[in-house]
């Protein structure tokens, strides 16, 4: 590693592909990675289970019936697999990266791994995507295990284009992932201490994903005027709360995936009824419209993760690390 003040040489990418493999081996071989997959696979086939046995209840001239595996909240348990999982994943996320960075600090082994030909921008991105590969291929292999449910019990292949809304709602998953794993690098950056990093992670979850729908709906109710005038006036301040809503990921995980996985709908922010005259009722968007109506939310989860990754990096360049 060169002095402080020398300019470097070579790709800041150097060693990249070691660090990778590295993380990708330690995450895939540690007992963490399989507690937390049997973690994610147990409490989703709670729900899919029972709405498996529910479809197999429905009439088979259901064009979407794979989707609905996916949708369908069984009255038993009144938990879709979409809402089980968009309670998972940040788990998941957090428990692969909330130490990834301050274990090596701890450990003083940092020192020692960047005084090799390796620059901080691999060894964290580096660690990055190795822990993203991770969360990929749990996310896959779980897709993988609903629809051979789906497959061995329903009785029926699903269509190609279920399949490809299928492979949309995986990279929607990863992407929202991807999000708590860069939240979760965040604090491990910040904090030398894994136990605080790790609160601080999951307290910003439980944020987003218990107290933020009733502060946003507090300040919408705020900025609402003791008497409505006019419709553009009720319209104005529904927008607001939806542009509220959507500062979580959690809200922006749910709008995409609903999006994708249910073909029927036409419209992810407020709508009039006068506005749906003359649409055809149930009428399903072919896959292209639905992308282009998920786009925003999408584009959204993405940038989110790079960004919050861009802060953890700009931090992590200023800090000492010497032994």
């Amino acid at each position: 590693m060169p002095r402080s003040g020398a300019r470097r040489t070579g790709s800041p990418f150097t060693g990249l592909g070691p660090v990778f493999m590295k993380e990708l081996s330690d995450h895939l071989g540690s007992t963490r990675m399989l507690v937390l997959t049997l973690f994610v696979i147990v409490f989703g086939a709670l729900p899919v289970g029972f709405a498996l046995q529910d479809l197999r209840t429905v009439i088979s001239s259901d064009p979407y019936l794979f989707l609905r595996i996916f949708t369908v909240a069984p009255e038993r348990v009144g938990l879709s697999f979409i809402l089980a999982l968009s309670f998972v994943i940040p788990l998941m996320a957090i428990g692969l990266g909330f130490d990834s960075v301050n274990s090596e600090f701890n450990r003083r082994t940092l020192s020692r791994v960047l005084s090799q030909p390796l620059y901080r921008d691999a060894l964290l991105l580096g660690k990055f995507l190795g822990g993203l590969a991770t969360l990929a291929m749990a996310l896959v292999a779980l897709w993988l295990i609903v629809v051979g449910a789906g497959l061995l019990l329903l009785g029926l292949p699903p269509r190609g284009v279920e399949v490809a809304r299928g492979i949309g709602f995986l990279v929607v998953a990863i992407a929202y992932g991807g999000v708590w794993l860069a939240v979760a690098m965040l604090f491990s950056v910040i904090f030398r201490s894994t136990a605080t990093s790790a609160l601080c992670a999951l307290g910003l979850w439980l944020f987003f994903f218990i107290l933020w729908p009733m502060i946003a709906s507090a300040i919408t109710v705020g900025f609402a005027p003791a008497q409505m005038t006019s419709v553009d006036e009720y319209v104005a301040l529904q927008e607001l709360g939806l542009a509220l809503q959507r500062l979580s990921p959690g809200t922006l995980f749910s709008e995409a995936v609903v999006g994708l996985l249910n073909p029927e709908t036409r419209t992810l922010g407020f709508v009039l009824p006068m506005q749906m005259r003359g649409a055809i009722p149930e009428s399903p968007l072919p896959l292209d419209q639905s992308l282009v109506l998920i786009w925003p939310q999408v584009t959204g989860l993405i940038a989110s993760m790079i960004g919050v990754f861009a802060i953890a990096y700009v931090i992590f360049q200023r800090e000492e690390v010497r032994a």
